[in-house]
């Protein structure tokens, strides 16, 4: 070949390559089926091939953008083979000269130890300097490079951020984008779009928004990379739509008089299928999805814009939320049972019959949360079990609103509640106390075998924490352990003032005068009791948990920059295990844990340092 015709074959692989917009996002895998998710620049036949096992699916065309999710069947259990995507018979991935590993397919194995990693609220800025000062390290990326052996991590000898095997799945628990606090490159793309000294001025107000948002948050060269490699699954939270989505009834009603609200919603719930929720569904679950089925109905043929389609879905079940289910499980074989709850979309707003879940989606939460597994998850955005002093203010904040000292009152606790964001599961009161009791129930065995944990995996609040619940006055005598355990942020870190409030309000004045003023407004006690087992802490990080039968190991790790801001260095922040038996730490640890705390003091003002030159 002479070196013209080298130059046009690289010409017209770059030029393939191109056409590749976004992706490909490995989502939904088991033992023997992957999917794979693409956006494309022009309507192509996308083909997967992994080994001998190959697939194809043509793009389906949403408001002028393509894609594609192409499934695979028929694979081995436990197996890991790399795989390449084709656009039109011409390779786009992995990229030529990627300095990253080549993508792999690992499917399943029944018996085999799960390794989950999860964590929520990213913000996609630049990895500089300035973004790190401003952002912290994005925990994701950091990890992301050292999988990739690009960056070796801080304590080489700590087995637990060895990457010899890869998870079996990142779950992404809210706060994939930004859709109200919008980065310089979002704001710019929207000034060159419309004039942002108008509603709804820096926030996003359609689908091309949200296209432009879910690019930049997933284009990064290493989490574009890890994200092709580590199968993943992803539930809203209020910044996919708006600071405080469905807080109260208050807040949807003044949202619904404005100009802008309703198209937002309706680009935000149609990314959101697309995006997201698109590859967190099982083959079986797709097959009997509504958009899907139209989805399918149009490939093939010339591409019919779906965009009305979808609009006029999301428009319904946002108003008709009983009419489709965002919320979905997974199980993993006996070891696991993964319940990721919706609690954004699915909620009863009105003030007289107030809930987290509706009736239906609660009726269908009740019927997944069962034992008979080693481990009961529950994957659920916003914290189960918040600090003791947040969970009284939050549920004071709900009495005080609903009228408990009159209709002044009530105009405090709504204006409490939208302005301190009190709206997690504490300030739903009813929903509150039914899912502990079923909780307990589970953990009781009252709903099968009695797993080793039921442990409520979670992220939105900025901190992170592991929580240890147990019966109240006199409840049931609990076998499973009930855990509570916070990722969050994995890159949008709190003031330092907020970190102090934060810290004030789950350890000081809260505790006691919370419960004194939830009970003045008569709210129930709960049935469990909690605490603190390990945190709170505030650095950006990432989770992970691995189970093998009984026991659990769950450990956070951040991004530190050593020398290099576009080569952070990964490092453990904590760590909580379950021994052998599934039996929790002995609590006599006190002094352990505090010297662990002074120590991740110590490295902040530390990292401040590093910052700040």
């Amino acid at each position: 070949m002479s070196e013209h015709t080298g130059d046009h074959v690289d010409d017209h692989r770059a030029d393939a390559e191109d056409r590749l917009r976004l992706g490909p996002l490995l989502r939904h895998v088991d033992e023997t089926s992957a999917a794979v998710w693409v956006e494309t620049e022009d309507a192509a036949t996308v083909t997967v091939t992994r080994g001998e096992a190959s697939a194809s699916a043509r793009t389906f065309l949403v408001h002028g953008h393509h894609y594609a999710l192409v499934e695979l069947d028929g694979l081995t259990p436990g197996t890991t083979e790399a795989y390449t995507v084709a656009l039109d018979d011409d390779q786009v991935w992995p990229p030529a000269g990627s300095p990253y590993p080549p993508p792999v397919i690992a499917t399943l194995e029944a018996g085999r130890p799960l390794h989950l990693a999860f964590g929520s609220c990213r913000t996609s800025v630049s990895h500089d300097e300035k973004g790190n000062r401003l952002h912290g390290v994005d925990a994701l990326r950091a990890w992301a490079l050292r999988v990739a052996d690009q960056v070796a991590p801080a304590d080489a000898d700590d087995p637990d951020l060895a990457t010899d095997r890869l998870p079996d799945l990142v779950l992404f628990l809210g706060d994939q984008v930004y859709a109200d606090e919008t980065t310089d490159a979002m704001r710019a793309f929207i000034e060159s779009r419309r004039d942002i000294e108008e509603p709804p001025w820096t926030e996003l107000q359609d689908y091309e928004e949200y296209a432009e948002l879910y690019r930049l948050a997933w284009s990064d060269p290493a989490n574009r990379w890890v994200l092709s490699t580590v199968p993943s699954a992803m539930i809203f939270d209020d910044h996919d739509i708006r600071d405080d989505w469905n807080t109260s009834l208050d807040w949807r009603t003044e949202m619904e008089a404005t100009s802008w609200w309703h198209g937002r919603i309706v680009a935000g719930l149609a990314s959101y299928w697309v995006y997201q929720h698109l590859g967190n569904m099982s083959p079986a679950e797709r097959e009997n999805d509504e958009i899907y089925t139209a989805v399918r109905a149009h490939r093939g043929h010339d591409e019919h814009d779906l965009g009305p389609l979808i609009d006029a879905f999301a428009a319904r079940v946002d108003q008709e939320p009983q009419t489709y289910r965002w919320s979905y499980t997974r199980d993993f074989d006996t070891q696991a049972r993964l319940v990721v709850v919706d609690s954004r979309a699915a909620r009863q707003l009105d003030p007289d019959d107030r809930a987290m879940l509706d009736p239906d989606e609660a009726a269908w939460l009740d019927r997944q949360l069962r034992g008979d597994v080693d481990h009961l998850l529950v994957a659920t955005s916003l914290p189960f079990l918040l600090a003791r002093g947040l969970h009284h203010l939050e549920a004071f904040s709900e009495a005080l609103a609903q009228g408990a000292w009159g209709e002044r009152g009530g105009r405090i606790g709504e204006w409490m509640r939208q302005v301190v964001d009190l709206e997690h599961w504490g300030a739903f009161q009813n929903s509150f106390q039914e899912l502990a009791r079923q909780a307990m129930e589970v953990a009781s065995g009252q709903r099968g075998r009695a797993p080793s944990t039921v442990t409520f995996l979670s992220g939105d609040v900025h901190h992170s924490y592991v929580s240890e619940a147990r019966s109240a006055h006199g409840g049931p005598e609990l076998t499973s352990t009930i855990l509570q355990a916070v990722c969050s942020p994995i890159r949008n870190p709190l003031s330092r003032n907020m970190r102090f409030a934060t810290a004030v309000l789950s350890y000081g004045v809260a505790g006691p005068v919370g419960r004194l003023a939830s009970r003045s407004a008569r709210v129930p006690d709960a049935p469990l009791t909690w605490t603190y087992a390990e945190g709170p802490w505030f650095d950006n990080n990432l989770a992970f948990l691995r189970i093998n039968g009984p026991s659990l190991k769950m450990w956070w790790a951040t991004g530190e920059v050593i020398d290099d801001h576009e080569r952070p260095r990964l490092a453990k922040v904590a760590s909580y295990e379950l021994d052998d038996q599934g039996h929790p730490p002995p609590h006599d640890k006190v002094r352990e844990r505090l010297v662990r705390g002074l120590r991740r003091r110590y490295r902040d003002k530390v990292k401040d340092r590093v910052r700040q030159r």
